[in-house]
């Protein structure tokens, strides 16, 4: 039996139609379906590596190892592309200044290890207590806490070389309101390569690396250290990323069964269990973590193309531009200003994020539970609060999300218990109409 059936005449898609995860196109049409997602997912996955000083091309084949993983366990029926979560640079960054890239590996494992186990108790169970555990007041704030506390990181970048990084910044907004479509999609990608030759214009650029780089070579690999003593304090850092990771992944698969078919949130565990398990084994090799890529759902949803088929010809492309040590030398070429200029807008969209998890769902800020989980968690994670006990040193991203979680729940806990009004009343009622204008 054949994994795909032929959509239609195997070139188009009707209007109002779209192929679904068991469906694909002709071959040449898949296979140029697959380039264009590992386009769309390029510009995110290198950048975290660039940044956190891993390995890019080491990181490229995690990713595509990840996907066709990810497709294994959710039995093809699932299509996602797994790239670099930019949840895990500001732990990694931290981890690897304080205890060495070992540490910060060690902690990518563990936020694997712990994912799983929470796919596998969603498979199981169901995904409630994970609503009820992390609601939306508290898993907006933790998400955009992640994404602002990286903000003094963005800063020394830019100030590293000013008008290269603002001409970047320009560009990508420029670019993002410009273009519609894929084009505005990918504009952090565009700003990078505007970035890049603005630099080697005003003399930035060190290119002697790229040209010393075999066009064929295995990618570096670097392994976890669980021995040394920096290490479990590192791994603190990490956990809060497991909530994005199992927020994102939600998120994705509730975006593909309203496009496709209400039965896909079904797979929501497995979901789960397959990124943990690509994150657990790209921590063990040198990568950086995963995640499933919202930039390749807007190209689903642009092209109404969800074969699976199509992820497994991006997953193999990826795997093959990983063992092109040149590909993994042009992108750490890449100059501090133009960084700076990319990572001030990118570590700020991850903080609207959370935002948008809010408005999406309503959260009444009216409530002093709810104000207050978000404020302190907020301020926490800004101004990078750090704790120390004993040999273990928790930052502002652990303390935020310790917060958020202990003001939210107990706040609620005696505030119904008291009958004051202070907690958490749920979305706030629809008044009028939603969207759009007032119609007469």
């Amino acid at each position: 039996m054949a994994l795909w059936t032929l959509h239609g005449n195997g070139r188009t898609v009707e209007p109002g139609a779209v192929v679904t995860p068991s469906e694909r196109l002709n071959w040449p049409a898949t296979i140029a379906m697959g380039v264009q997602h590992v386009v769309a997912m390029f510009g995110a996955t290198f950048l975290v590596p660039t940044i956190t000083g891993f390995p890019v091309s080491t990181t490229l084949l995690f990713s595509g190892i990840g996907t066709l993983l990810f497709l294994l366990i959710t039995k093809n029926r699932l299509p996602s592309y797994l790239g670099s979560s930019f949840a895990f640079i500001a732990p990694v960054t931290a981890a690897t200044a304080s205890a060495g890239m070992g540490s910060a590996l060690a902690g990518i494992v563990a936020v694997g290890v712990l994912l799983t186990i929470v796919g596998l108790v969603v498979h199981f169970v169901g995904l409630t207590w994970v609503d009820r555990f992390m609601p939306p007041v508290v898993a907006g704030a933790i998400v955009a806490l992640i994404g602002f506390n990286l903000a003094p990181v963005a800063w020394g970048s830019f100030n590293a070389a000013p008008l290269t990084a603002t001409v970047t910044l320009a560009v990508v907004i420029l670019f993002a309101v410009l273009f519609k479509g894929f084009l505005g999609r990918i504009s952090i990608f565009l700003g990078v390569i505007v970035g890049y030759i603005f630099a080697a214009i005003v003399g930035e650029l060190d290119f002697s690396a790229v040209e010393k780089a075999d066009w064929v070579g295995l990618p570096t690999f670097h392994f976890p250290d669980f021995a040394s003593a920096g290490t479990w304090s590192a791994i603190a850092m990490f956990l809060p990323v497991v909530l994005v990771l199992i927020a994102e992944n939600v998120g994705h698969v509730r975006g593909v069964a309203t496009m496709t078919n209400a039965s896909v949130n079904q797979h929501t565990g497995r979901a789960l269990i397959a990124d943990g398990a690509a994150t657990t084994l790209a921590g063990l090799g040198g990568g950086s973590g995963t995640t499933t890529y919202g930039e390749n759902i807007g190209v689903m949803a642009a092209t109404r193309v969800y074969s699976t088929a199509v992820y497994w010809v991006a997953g193999l492309v990826a795997i093959l531009l990983a063992f092109s040590p040149k590909v993994g030398a042009v992108f750490n070429s890449i100059p501090t200003g133009v960084l700076g200029g990319v990572t001030t807008a990118l570590y700020g969209l991850i903080g609207i994020i959370g935002i948008k998890i809010w408005v999406d769902n309503r959260v009444d800020f009216s409530r002093p539970v709810n104000q207050y989980t978000a404020a302190v968690a907020l301020v926490i994670g800004i101004a990078g609060f750090t704790m120390k006990i004993e040999a273990f040193e928790f930052g502002g991203i652990v303390l935020g999300t310790v917060a958020a979680l202990v003001i939210y729940h107990v706040g609620n806990l005696i505030a119904r218990a008291r009958k004051t009004g202070a907690d958490d009343g749920g979305p706030i009622p629809a008044v009028g109409q939603l969207g759009g204008d007032p119609q007469d």
